[in-house]
């Protein structure tokens, strides 16, 4: 009798929606906390805007205040471990990283127009 071979994956799926507070993030993606400014510094992470508190005035804080007032959207997380991966695998430093980032979405949307005209991808 044959035996039937089980491979189990594990994720976690995150939507865009959630809000991760500049350490959750650094927990959450396995980043410490000097590369994940290095990161927003490279562009390939951005900090949200933050809301100010009920009751007060003036204006909401922007991503300028400092990693204690930064909120990163969902989307953070994955292109955190994603940056993380390639600088650790490919040894790239975090400008080629973000490249090479940019080149891959670039694909994917060539990829979307192509399928959506009819073409195969």
């Amino acid at each position: 009798m044959a035996e039937s071979q089980h491979t189990a994956l594990s994720g976690v799926i995150v939507e865009e929606h959630v809000v991760f507070t500049f350490t959750a993030l650094c927990r959450a993606s396995g980043a410490d906390a000097a590369q994940l400014q290095a990161m927003v510094g490279e562009g390939l992470i951005e900090p949200t805007a933050m809301p100010e508190p009920t009751g007060t005035t003036g204006a909401a804080k922007h991503s300028g205040d400092g990693p204690a007032d930064w909120q990163f959207s969902g989307d953070a997380l994955p292109r955190a471990r994603t940056a993380l991966r390639l600088t650790h695998d490919l040894e790239l430093p975090l400008s080629g990283a973000a490249l090479v980032m940019d080149l891959l979405a670039e694909i994917e949307s060539l990829r979307s127009r192509l399928r959506k005209t009819g073409g195969s991808a």
